[in-house]
C-alpha cells in the first residue's frame, strides 16, 4: 500500500468517527428533550390579528444560553415559517411543522438578539422570544429548563421585527419588564 492510500484510510477513519459522534450527540439530545412540550393547545378564538410577518426560525434555547440548542417536537431544526400575534398569543407555523401557539401568559421576555446557535447577525438581528414551557402537559422537564426557553427569529426586514416585538409587547399584562417581573419587585 502506498502512502496516499493509507493517508486516505486514515482520514475515512477519522471523518466517519466523527459523523458517528455527532449522530450519537443528536440522538441523545433528542431522547433528552423529547418529553418537553411543544407549545400549548391553541385556543378555538384567537382574538384579533395584532401583526403578522414571514421569518426565519433559528432555534430555541435553554433561558439565557443561546449557543445550546434543544431539539423540542417542532421546533429542532431551522425552518422558514411564519409568526403570527394574536390577542391571546404568539402563533408559529413553521414549515415541516405543527403549527405552535404560546399564549400571552407564557411570555416572559421580548427583546432583541445577535447571536443564536449558528446564527451571527447585526446587533439586533434577532428577535427573542423568551416563553415559558406547558410543564402541566409534561411529567417532569428532560432538561434544567425550568425558568423558560428563549426562541430566536430573524426576519429579512427590519420592520417587520419591530412590528412582531411591539404587537407582542403590547398583549402583556401592564406594569411587567422585560423579565416578567413587577416593576415594583425589582
Amino acid at each position: 500500500m502506498s502512502s496516499r492510500t493509507v493517508a486516505t484510510i486514515i482520514t475515512a477513519l477519522v471523518l466517519l468517527t466523527v459523523l458517528a459522534l455527532m449522530l450519537r450527540s443528536w440522538r441523545r439530545r433528542s431522547n433528552r428533550d423529547a418529553a418537553l412540550p411543544a407549545g400549548y393547545p391553541l385556543p378555538a378564538d384567537l382574538g384579533r390579528e395584532l401583526a403578522s410577518a414571514a421569518a426565519l426560525y433559528v432555534a430555541t434555547t435553554p433561558r439565557d444560553t443561546p449557543l445550546e440548542r434543544l431539539n423540542i417536537p417542532g421546533l429542532g431544526f431551522r425552518a422558514r415559517g411564519g409568526v403570527s400575534v394574536f390577542e391571546r398569543g404568539v402563533l408559529l407555523e413553521l414549515a415541516g411543522s405543527p403549527t405552535l401557539f404560546i399564549p400571552t401568559d407564557a411570555v416572559q421576555i421580548v427583546a432583541d438578539a445577535t447571536v443564536a446557535i449558528d446564527r451571527v447577525v447585526e446587533p439586533g438581528g434577532l428577535l427573542r422570544l423568551g416563553w415559558g414551557l406547558n410543564t402541566t402537559s409534561a411529567d417532569a422537564p428532560a432538561h434544567n429548563v425550568s425558568e423558560g426557553v428563549d426562541s430566536y427569529f430573524r426576519f429579512s426586514d427590519p420592520v417587520d421585527r419591530r412590528a412582531i416585538s411591539e404587537a407582542i409587547s403590547s398583549t402583556r399584562a401592564p406594569g411587567k419588564t422585560e423579565f416578567g417581573t413587577e416593576e415594583s419587585e425589582v
